[in-house]
């Protein structure tokens, strides 16, 4: 009888092609966002060229996705591999049905949207406008009158001015897609799904590095906890960005356990693992496409390399590579169609940048004295990796220790301080606007998974170091998991000790893309390992109830702090009510916004979803009512006089209009709709009301 070949019967490894797929999903949002800044930039961004991109993109994206090591060891069998789907996917439909409906500029998510939109309808990026249907250039030349809104400035001159949207263009390209084939439901479910893709990402990333049954609790978990399921629901960019990053590490996992597998036979030398180490390293650096605060990460990139290149590891030279090149396109691109956005960002982009050079200048310096033979000295590399180990409990229990020593504070004439004054007295606190409240980031943490997560994975984390101390210190084979803790261990420190935004809860939670998967994948390895320690010593059942034990440590937190959000929609609604406000608004109109809420919601709206130009006042004009006056009837005359007519706009109350002497004053819009709420010190359980009126008038003669 012939040999049964027992390959034949074994259970097929689903992870490559999972590991593929989610590596090609995001590299297409890579080379969209590139090729598609190009295309937006000469004005040609419309639906057969988007999808013709996006066609090209994507099988431009599969092709490369084919240099994807395939590493040997752990293989994701078919049951705990639909676990993960099917995890996934449940996630994914839950986020989409509750998606928010966030359409008025008031947070970065509707900026987005109303970018994606303007990007669609005009097919160009910044749109340039043609100062006759606002009257002439006179009307931008008049103190006061301006195009700028809240997300989108005015550039250019009097005589062709343009519109410049603030953020990086890529989520606006994405979005644009969905947008054309479906419209404003499509658009609004895109978030989930990219996010459900970065969670798969996630889920394959721990099965590679922790085991194949942890990974559908590590992404479940993740997709509930609520700053991501916040995210996730909404036209922000993190679900890009958090789709990119997974996928960065998750790649650059796969090449170091394939690399030093093969090691010994094929000498892991630079050209063997070229190809993986771009592609590992341009998805990290393109984030920079979505979100250009990625440099972050992609500075983590150099120590990492330089280590691998002082240990014999020639391949890295290629992850310097591809992550520097897509991080200096990313930079070229935001300096020709976002310049105004990197300076708004200064203050917190140049330290950002001369720590980049910094840290490549003492890299480089170390790396060319490792090669002529110096290292650490033998005592200091024996007590190395203790030395590790400690550093993270002493800085984690540091950092959650800051409010009882310090109070972080900032310029109290920033404006992002006197929104925190503002806020601070609506909420009865000391008015302190200079506060940051960054001393709280860790208490942020524990808001959504529980402090006992919290030292779980700090403890998890502190031996996952010195395993790293211990392979600096005796040499051997790279742990694959050892560079993406590396650079996400780097980022949540950067971000704990710095979160760089207003403390407005839950919007400021989205700082936290990296530090809350980290702690959550730390605690579900945790439970694993911890799980597998007791069964070689006490058997099955004994592991089952200490990896359930531990594992509720970390689920049961995040499950109650997500539960009064579970089936919210932010701002359900919105998309209603910026359709009723289009309608009011007759062919012919100019619309003049007079007071802040007509500036802050409606200007952009008005031009983009509605079609209608725009002009808005500036806050010193509308201090004088006399001169909104003076200067609407100016405005009246001019579009007149091309054969249009002013219609004036305000939110906050009827009287913004009466008192500058508008006539035929109406109220087109009075609705309310669930908002996120705004607050400082605690968790935010619920959605507030927010009331949403608009009058309407002409100007009076």
């Amino acid at each position: 009888m012939a040999a049964v070949d027992p390959s034949t019967h074994a259970p097929r490894d689903l992870a490559p092609a999972l590991e593929r797929c989610v590596v090609a999903a995001a590299l297409w949002v890579v080379v969209l966002g590139f090729a598609g800044s190009l295309i937006a930039w000469v004005g040609a961004w419309v639906p057969l060229v988007g999808a013709l991109a996006a066609v090209i993109a994507a099988a431009l994206a599969w092709r490369i996705s084919g240099r994807l090591p395939r590493p040997g060891g752990t293989s994701l069998r078919p049951v705990p591999a639909a676990a993960l789907v099917v995890g996934v996917l449940a996630v994914t439909v839950w986020t989409g049905l509750t998606h928010s409906e966030q359409v008025l500029p008031r947070r970065d998510s509707a900026s987005y949207l109303q970018a994606t939109i303007y990007l669609a309808d005009n097919g160009v990026r910044p749109v340039a406008i043609d100062a006759e249907t606002i009257g002439g250039p006179e009307t931008l030349a008049e103190e006061g009158l301006t195009l700028e809104a809240p997300a989108f400035y005015e550039t250019g001159s009097p005589q062709e001015p343009v519109v410049q949207p603030q953020f990086m263009p890529g989520p606006a390209l994405v979005y644009s897609l969905p947008w054309w084939a479906g419209g404003a439901m499509a658009t609004l479910w895109a978030p989930a799904v990219l996010g459900g893709l970065a969670l798969l990402a996630i889920g394959l990333l721990v099965a590679r590095t922790v085991s194949p049954w942890a990974a559908a609790p590590a992404a479940v978990l993740v997709g509930a906890c609520f700053p991501w399921l916040h995210t996730a629901r909404s036209t922000y960019s993190e679900p890009l960005a958090g789709l990119t990053l997974a996928a960065g590490f998750l790649a650059l996992t796969l090449l170091v356990r394939a690399a030093e597998d093969r090691r010994p036979a094929k000498g892991g030398g630079a050209g063997t693992w070229a190809g993986a180490a771009l592609l590992a390293g341009a998805l990290v650096g393109g984030t920079s496409i979505v979100r250009i605060d990625a440099l972050r990460e992609t500075m983590l990139l150099i120590p990492v390399a330089a280590l691998l290149l002082a240990r014999g590891r020639g391949w890295a030279r290629g992850l310097l590579v591809g992550a520097g090149a897509t991080t200096l396109a990313g930079f070229a691109v935001a300096g020709v169609m976002s310049w105004r956005y990197l300076g708004e960002i200064g203050s917190s982009l140049v330290p950002l940048v001369a720590l980049v050079v910094l840290m490549s200048l003492v890299c480089w310096w170390l790396l060319r004295r490792s090669r002529r033979g110096w290292s650490l000295p033998a005592a200091l590399a024996s007590r190395l990796p203790a030395a590790l180990a400690v550093a993270v409990v002493v800085v984690g229990v540091g950092l959650s220790l800051r409010p009882l020593v310090m109070t972080v504070r900032q310029d109290p004439r920033d404006p992002g301080a006197m929104y925190v004054a503002r806020m601070q007295a609506e909420l009865g606190l000391p008015v302190d606007g200079g506060r940051t409240y960054a001393e709280h980031s860790v208490d942020w943490l524990a808001w959504w998974v529980g402090p006992a997560a919290l030292v779980v994975a700090l403890v998890a984390l502190a031996l996952l170091w010195r395993a790293l101390g211990t392979w600096w210190a005796k040499g051997g084979p790279v742990p694959s998991w050892g560079a993406a803790l590396f650079v996400t261990t780097g980022s949540t420190l950067l971000t704990l000790w710095r979160p760089g935004i207003t403390p407005d809860h839950p919007w400021a939670d989205r700082r936290l893309l990296v530090a809350l998967p980290l702690v959550i994948v730390l605690a579900v390895a945790a439970a694993a390992w911890a799980g597998r320690w007791v069964r070689r010593r006490h058997g099955t059942l004994a592991a089952g109830v200490v990896a359930t034990g531990l594992l509720a440590v970390t689920a049961v937190p995040t499950a109650l702090a997500t539960w009064p959000h579970r089936a919210e929609r932010v701002e359900a609604g919105g998309l209603a009510a910026a359709a009723d406000y289009c309608r009011a608004l007759e062919p012919g109109d100019v619309v003049l916004a007079v007071d802040d809420w007509a500036v802050n919601h409606w200007t952009q709206v008005t031009r983009g979803m509605c079609g209608v130009p725009a002009v808005a006042t500036t806050g010193r004009l509308r201090d004088d009512p006399d001169r909104v006056r003076a200067a609407a009837q100016r405005l009246e005359e001019r579009v007149r006089a091309r054969g249009g007519r002013v219609l004036l706009v305000a939110h906050r109350e009827r009287s913004s209009l009466t008192d500058i002497g508008a006539r035929d004053v109406q109220e087109v819009l009075d609705t309310t709709i669930p908002e996120d709420p705004h607050v400082l010190e605690t968790r935010p359980e619920r959605l507030d009301p927010l009331h949403l009126t608009v009058w309407t008038g002409r100007v009076g003669r």
